[in-house]
């Protein structure tokens, strides 16, 4: 029998689904990756990639150990609406990536 793991590209095991949250309230899009080496996870929001608090600590989304992206509380307001919009997952690692279904995250009562 061989002891060698197999390196494998990513494959998604749980796809974000689509929110509809209050605003100022906290909100989780979840995403889970397997792949050997675990893949890196990252978030596009509208095809435009999601700067999370590892790129600006005072960022509102933190991506969560596990790949998930986590928002403090949604921000929405007459100006601007920079958490509303279409959300995929992309993890990646040597040998390619995956990406997620596409999740919308709508704000309430606007």
């Amino acid at each position: 029998s061989r002891t060698q793991l197999e390196d494998m590209a990513p494959r998604i095991v749980e796809h974000p689904s689509d929110l509809l949250v209050s605003k100022g309230e906290p909100a989780t899009l979840s995403c889970k990756a397997e792949g050997r080496p675990a893949p890196a996870v990252e978030w596009y929001k509208d095809g435009e990639r999601v700067e999370t608090d590892q790129e600006d600590p005072r960022s509102h989304r933190t991506l969560l150990p596990g790949g998930s992206l986590f928002f403090l509380r949604i921000l929405h307001g007459r100006r601007g609406k920079p958490d509303e919009g279409v959300y995929v997952c992309v993890a990646r690692n040597y040998l390619g990536e995956a990406t997620s279904r596409n999740a919308s995250l709508e704000v309430a009562g606007e």
